[in-house]
């Protein structure tokens, strides 16, 4: 096993002990699912750069790569769901609206691609930055406020980014910067895309 591999496994192991932490411990275990979210972006970044570093960044590795991460972020998600479900439930409909959004993505790249989404767009990068810092308010210190605000925001954006690569690109590829990206594949206009991504 390769170590690109072994950081995106160790990432969806966390997504189990996430969410029974949060389930068998409660809130005192906030503290230590605060540090597995951290360990768990620092395995994202480090997967990608040195995948490309060994040039073995695949489209295979890199799908896994994705559909791990959509899984980790969900036990976060959850995770907080457990420990404060009334913060959750005030801010349902913003959350209902970015995970139909989600669905939207999966749906519309499955029905024109049979393949599942997997950009790893630079808007979906700035939008796990603002999950981070929101997850760190939810969970820490059960507030949603403006850390949360912003992650909705952005959230919203990157969703319409990554449909409209979809809807653009004329075939199915991973690791699509942004829309006018997947706009200059349809025009066959080539462009550097380790300059965009770095994850």
């Amino acid at each position: 096993m390769n170590i690109p591999t072994a950081l995106i496994l160790f990432r969806l192991l966390l997504a189990p002990i996430i969410l029974a932490l949060a389930y068998f411990i409660g809130e005192s275990s906030k503290t230590l699912i605060l540090i597995l979210m951290y360990l768990g972006l620092v395995s994202d970044i480090l997967d990608g750069i040195i995948a490309r570093k060994q040039n073995i960044s695949s489209a295979k590795l890199r799908r896994m790569d994705s559909q791990t991460d959509m899984i980790f972020w969900l036990s976060i998600g959850f995770a907080t769901w457990i420990l404060y479900p009334q913060l959750i439930a005030d801010n349902s409909i913003v959350i209902c609206t970015i995970l139909v959004m989600e669905v939207a993505c999966y749906a519309i790249s499955i029905i024109k691609f049979k393949k599942e989404t997997c950009t790893h767009a630079f808007l979906s990068k700035l939008w796990g930055i603002t999950l981070l810092i929101a997850f760190t308010s939810l969970i820490g210190y059960n507030h949603a406020g403006v850390p949360f605000t912003l992650a909705i925001i952005m959230g919203l954006i990157s969703h319409v980014d990554r449909i409209l690569i979809t809807l653009i690109l004329p075939k199915w590829t991973h690791d699509i910067p942004s829309a006018y990206h997947a706009y200059l594949i349809r025009k066959g206009i080539k462009f550097k895309r380790n300059e965009y991504l770095n994850g």
